[in-house]
């Protein structure tokens, strides 16, 4: 049995619970008031936003040695909406890599919505989860987890891939905060 500890308990973190539990997973949730919880999952999914990582680092940085740690981040600028604020060679998800080098980090459920998650598509489509990073097992096993539940799962590559992916969710986010595309909508990925 996948055992999954979500950092977050907004709209992606319990979207995504309902997923994994779908699938069979036991999910554990750690708030930002849960100051005694310890992390007991295999994979550790930061369901927060970007600047929130930074203290889940400085708290729990031991406890995610040896996990899967999954960054959901789409670290923008959040003051104008219209840009990332990492360097454009990088991504959160590689900072995260660098900072957490005992875990196996991928990049997954920045290029989607909450309620593509809930209801489990985009339009006519099954909701599908892109997944990149550079340990094979730990997305197999990841990828595994988000079928299970319902979901659509691709491996978009290595970890490299998640500035474009972090790119993505930007122009996604960009076009709802617009009004061009729903909340509700987003990029449907046709195989």
């Amino acid at each position: 049995m996948t055992n999954v500890t979500i950092f977050g308990s907004g709209n992606m973190g319990t979207a995504i619970a309902k997923i994994l539990s779908d699938g069979g997973a036991t999910v554990d949730h750690i708030g930002s008031s849960d100051t005694e919880k310890t992390v007991s999952g295999d994979i550790v999914i930061l369901a927060v936003n970007h600047p929130a990582v930074q203290d889940i680092l400085n708290r729990y940085s031991d406890q995610l040695a040896d996990k899967i740690v999954v960054d959901i981040t789409n670290p923008l600028n959040l003051e104008t909406f219209d840009s990332l604020v990492v360097p454009a060679h990088s991504s959160h998800a590689a900072e995260l890599a660098t900072a957490l080098p005992s875990s196996r980090v991928l990049k997954a459920f920045n290029t989607t919505f909450a309620p593509t998650l809930d209801i489990k598509s985009v339009g006519p489509n099954k909701t599908t989860v892109l997944v990149a990073g550079d340990d094979a097992e730990a997305k197999s096993a990841f990828i595994d987890a988000i079928t299970a539940g319902g979901l659509d799962a691709i491996d978009a590559g290595p970890l490299d891939r998640a500035r474009e992916l972090e790119a993505l969710g930007l122009l996604q986010i960009t076009l709802a905060s617009a009004g061009k595309i729903s909340w509700t909508g987003g990029f449907a990925l046709v195989k």
